[in-house]
């Protein structure tokens, strides 16, 4: 658990010290005003790939949580393109990811905490939704 706290703090300050944290250089790129960004993403998509190659090759299981590595090939069906869709809106008009809001939080953002409400709150009613959804597909027992 130490080792995670300790990843996050890094990653969260990598963020404000990069000034990936505040909104303002978020929708300066949505803008196409600031293309800083995308090479932050594609620095870490390339740090992330490379771990994804090589670490299976140098040890047989994760180190946190000793599961085995395996891929997890995810349908490109409906709910990825509203669940995209509703993201990209959130991001859009807040001008900060998940991520990047609780480290916004700890440069003293506060009012990024109505974005965290609403991300909460999304993730709180998808997790309703899909469980109702679970329960009617299941549907009651027959008794044959």
């Amino acid at each position: 658990m130490p080792l995670i706290l300790v990843g996050g703090l890094i990653f969260g300050f990598g963020l404000a010290y990069s000034h990936m944290a505040r909104p303002e250089v978020v929708l300066d790129f949505l803008q196409f005003d600031d293309l800083g960004l995308p090479f932050v993403m594609f620095g870490a998509a390339i740090v992330s790939g490379i771990a994804f190659a090589i670490m299976p090759r140098i040890r047989d299981s994760a180190p946190l949580t000793g599961d085995v590595y395996r891929r997890r090939l995810k349908s490109f069906d409906r709910n990825v393109l509203i669940g995209g869709g509703i993201f990209g809106v959130g991001w859009g008009l807040s001008g900060i990811c998940p991520g990047a809001a609780y480290a916004s939080l700890g440069i003293g953002n506060v009012a990024i905490l109505w974005a965290l409400v609403g991300m909460f709150a999304g993730a709180y009613l998808q997790g309703v939704w899909r469980s109702k959804r679970v329960a009617a597909d299941s549907g009651p027992a027959s008794a044959d």
